[in-house]
């Protein structure tokens, strides 16, 4: 779940919480105010039928019935029960029927001398009255018909109210926190589009003074000094490299001066190592300008179409020199019925450099001094895929570092090299939008993948 949609649920709940209190206290706000309308209208039929019976002793209960049963305030299936001070009853409005009547009612009644509650379905008042005439109870139950239908309504209204306005609520903040964030989603954009190659682009900025334009003015900010320090030390590594290459060519041009002479056996073994530190040494800052060519975002402007099969063997070629013995197999894979299309953007400079590595990493390393280079491509749309294999001593703890700068595997010993090969492979495949895999597979198969 991203940020939009996690503002968009808790704005949602928010407002719905206390949209929910909202309707919950309406709707007990007026059960309450039914209960009490309904307890005071109970209170005066008691006090009707009470007064009547009161001033008029002499009418008997069926005249009494009658006129309780004509009058215009009859509530809907009210009941009347009229006790004496002995709790005797002398009235009840309901004809020739067994009255049931808790007698814990009238203990109640004569502390309290009113209660009011709900019972099986019906709202049952009592009340306690004194007069000089003689002490009375009465109980009196009736069922509130209309506020019923109407507290059951209003509960429907706004249920309904409630779960329409929390949706048009949960869509309509979802939009607006959409666009509020809008340009967030701008911001990110532009920032995944940031390389290395690319630390002079400048994100938007406006005069607005909120959170993502001052985020967008701090990174633009942190982009300039870390350009800064970067072209630095860029220019620095070039210029030492530029300022190395001159005096390290002079002593092997020396060096190899000095080994044509004459010389005793210890002497010229001395030499011949001193040569090949010197040569290491020339290695590594030949090494260091490579990876600041990489670095540079003009050489985007030289990828064009090139073959990578020709790219191999002129690698092949140059290797060759070097170590003699070493041979490579080369194979185009036809998978699917699908010929790989060898075609591919690229610098062919650097392409060759990778190539050259890569094979004298296998010449150095191969218990046989060879290699085996596999293109293959398993669909018209798929990755197409260069694999390099060579046989030779496991890496060991370092397999997965192997990219890494000056990292060399356990079977690197006794071997002349800079540990910065696999590294400037690693830089210019990045560069290109390549990528590239390391496998070790038993017995002692070394796999490099290349995927363009």
């Amino acid at each position: 779940m991203n940020l939009k949609q996690r503002l968009a649920l808790y704005l949602g709940l928010a407002f719905s919480l206390l949209f929910g209190v909202a309707v919950l206290f309406i709707y007990f706000s007026f059960s309450a105010f039914r209960v009490q309308e309904f307890s005071d209208r109970l209170e005066e039929e008691a006090l009707s039928d009470v007064n009547v019976l009161m001033k008029a002793k002499e009418i008997d209960n069926q005249l009494f019935n009658t006129i309780g049963r004509n009058s215009i305030h009859k509530l809907y299936n009210e009941k009347t029960l009229i006790f004496d001070d002995k709790e005797r009853l002398i009235y009840s409005s309901i004809d020739e029927a067994i009255v049931k009547y808790d007698p814990a009612d009238l203990k109640a009644l004569r502390q309290k001398q009113r209660f009011f509650k709900n019972k099986k379905g019906k709202d049952l008042l009592g009340l306690y009255f004194q007069s000089n005439r003689g002490n009375y109870y009465v109980l009196i139950a009736a069922e509130d018909k209309y506020g019923n239908s109407k507290l059951q309504y209003l509960a429907y209204t706004l249920l309904l109210v409630f779960l329409v306005g929390s949706l048009l609520v949960w869509i309509v903040t979802f939009f607006i926190v959409v666009h509020l964030l809008k340009p967030l989603d701008v911001l990110q954009e532009k920032i995944a589009d940031i390389t290395v190659h690319e630390l002079n682009t400048q994100l938007p900025e406006s005069r607005r003074k909120d959170e993502i334009n001052l985020l967008s003015k701090s990174f633009n900010q942190m982009l300039r000094r870390i350009e800064n320090a970067y072209v630095a030390q860029r220019e620095f590594a070039s210029n030492a490299s530029h300022e190395l290459r001159t005096p390290i060519s002079r002593l092997r041009v020396q060096l190899t001066n000095l080994m044509q002479q004459p010389h005793s056996e210890a002497t010229t073994t001395y030499l011949k190592s001193m040569n090949n530190d010197v040569g290491q040494m020339a290695d590594l800052v030949q090494a260091l300008l490579l990876l600041g060519k990489t670095t540079q975002a003009s050489t985007k402007k030289q990828l064009k179409k090139v073959r990578v099969d020709e790219v191999i063997f002129d690698a092949y070629k140059v290797v060759k020199k070097q170590f003699p013995d070493f041979q490579m197999g080369f194979e185009i894979a036809d998978t699917q019925g699908y010929i790989p299309e060898l075609e591919i953007e690229a610098n062919r400079s650097l392409l060759a450099i990778v190539f050259i590595n890569l094979l004298k990493n296998a010449a150095l390393y191969a218990d046989n001094h060879q290699v085996k280079v596999q293109i293959e491509q398993a669909d018209e749309a798929s990755v197409l895929q260069i694999i390099l294999t060579n046989t030779g001593q496991a890496v060991e703890q370092n397999a997965s570092k192997i990219f890494e700068p000056f990292v060399r595997g356990e079977n690197a010993r006794g071997k002349v090299g800079s540990g910065l090969g696999l590294r400037i492979v690693k830089r210019i495949l990045d560069f290109h939008g390549a990528d590239i895999a390391y496998h070790f597979t038993q017995p002692n198969a070394h796999r490099f993948v290349l995927g363009f």
